[in-house]
């Protein structure tokens, strides 16, 4: 299935160039282009692509308004916000995910980067950046505290199937890219990631990400030990 993307952009060249990343994938299609929000969602009323790309600082309307009209419409788009990498851990990402982004990221991803962020978005999943998780973490949180505190003590409680998982959620991967790393079934994957948010009492996969950040299991590459 071709998974449809709409790209809305102030800039010219910015536009062109993740055009050309887009359309370098095989399974997407850029439908649409815009300039700023508003054209951005009127665009998307008439071509209704799967996903949007949609840049956080754009004129007239910008990114984080665009987000919650886009994700008002008939046939919503997933929405991913696109920010310069200097400000990929502004506090604005716990903005954009409030609006019904499906991710954040920076716009100098790689292209493989970019590529599975449209898949998730277009799943379902949920999307980011670990820099952008540093920024949500610490509006959340502020400093020396942890709104996660009850979450993190039941941690020892997991199977090690379901804190690999979490540990991929904290990467920002998709169902689909989680079963293809664990060689599981994208059914199983589901499985496990509602049987961890039950476990740990969260309530969705951003929750889980930050959650995943804060223990300490992105970055490290260290997976807990399952529970005896």
């Amino acid at each position: 299935m071709t998974i449809s993307v709409l790209i809305a952009d102030d800039q010219d060249i910015v536009r062109c160039g993740l055009r050309a990343l887009v359309e370098a994938c095989p399974g997407f299609t850029v439908v649409a282009e815009a300039a700023d929000g508003a054209h951005a969602v009127s665009q998307a009323r008439r071509h209704r692509p799967d996903v949007a790309l949609v840049d956080l600082d754009m004129p007239y309307v910008d990114g984080i308004t665009a987000t919650v009209r886009l994700r008002a419409l008939d046939s919503p788009a997933a929405v991913v916000v696109l920010t310069d990498g200097s400000a990929v851990a502004d506090a604005r990402a716990v903005d954009a995910f409030d609006a019904g982004a499906s991710g954040f990221l920076a716009k100098e991803m790689l292209p493989g980067q970019l590529r599975s962020a449209l898949r998730a978005a277009a799943a379902g999943g949920m999307v980011v950046s670990p820099e952008a998780l540093d920024g949500i973490v610490r509006t959340i949180t502020g400093p020396g505290a942890s709104q996660f505190a009850d979450a993190c003590a039941l941690l020892p409680e997991l199977n090690e199937s379901e804190s690999k998982v979490l540990t991929l959620l904290g990467s920002g991967l998709s169902n689909l890219d989680i079963a293809r790393r664990l060689h599981l079934s994208s059914a199983s994957v589901k499985t496990y990631v509602s049987r961890l948010l039950g476990k740990l009492g969260l309530e969705n996969r951003t929750q889980a990400a930050i959650l995943a950040y804060e223990a300490g299991l992105v970055g490290g590459g260290r997976i807990l030990e399952p529970a005896a």
